[in-house]
Order: C-alpha cells, then structure tokens, then sequence
C-alpha cells in the first residue's frame, strides 16, 4: 500500500529532506508501488530497500541514488537518469530500462531478468554478479569497461 506522506515528502524534490526523514526513520517500510514520480528530480534519494514495483519514474533524474535492495520489478524507468546510482542488488526484473542512463551505477548483484535494457547506457557500469542475458547487453549500449 502507498505510503501518502513518503510520497509527498518525495514530491517535494528536495534531496535532504527526504534523506533527513529517513535518517530518523530508520525502520521505516517504503512502500510506494504503483506511484508515479516520472520527470522527478530525485537526484541523490535515499531509496535503498524501497517498494517501488510497478512505479512510473520515466525521465526521471536518480543520479547519485541509493537504490540498493530496492523493489524495481516492472517499474517504468525508461530515459532516466542513473548516472552512479547505486542499484546494488536491486530487483529490476522486467522493468523498462530502455534509453536509461545508467553511466557509472553498480548495478552489482541487481536482477535484470526479463528487462528491457535497449538503448541504456551502461558505459562504466559496475555489472559483477549481474543478473542478464548476453542478448540483453547487445541491445544496451555498453562500453569496454563495464564487464
């Protein structure tokens, strides 16, 4: 179930305050499948462990974030910005990566199962213990160092 007032402190699109509410926070549940933050600036978030399956953050701006454990399967992530995100972990099965920035995220040990990755930068990407299928990679842009 959405948690309405995470979803409005996100909305807000300041990095500190969210990241501050989730330093005194803790234990904290985020639970926010299904929303829709697409076009969000959410640079530098703190949404490691989070639910956010099934969520539209299309053209969304996550560089710098910390999405590691997080719930990603089926999320709309298609031309956003994970540049250095940290998507550790992270189940990403069957989201929508496609045109996605993912230059410089560590992508380590994350699920890719069945996602859509055409067109997604992973130039400088960290892929160690990724979960995804050679076909896959040759439909994303990847550069020499990724691997």
């Amino acid at each position: 179930m959405i948690n309405q007032q995470q979803l409005d402190l996100l909305k807000l699109e300041v990095a500190t305050t969210w990241n501050r509410w989730r330093a005194e926070h803790p234990d904290t549940a985020i639970e926010l499948n299904g929303v829709d933050l697409s076009e969000a600036n959410l640079a530098e978030v703190n949404l490691a462990e989070a639910d956010l399956s099934g969520a539209d953050l299309s053209r969304a701006d996550l560089n710098h974030a910390s999405l590691s454990n997080a719930r990603l399967a089926g999320t709309d992530l298609s031309g956003a910005n994970l540049a250095a995100a940290d998507l550790s972990a992270a189940d990403l099965s069957r989201a929508n990566l496609s045109q996605a920035n993912l230059r410089d995220a560590d992508l380590a040990g994350a699920n890719l199962h069945g996602a859509d990755v055409r067109e997604a930068r992973l130039d400088w990407a960290l892929l160690e213990g990724v979960l995804i299928t050679p076909e896959q990679l040759s439909q994303a842009r990847v550069g020499d160092d990724s691997l």
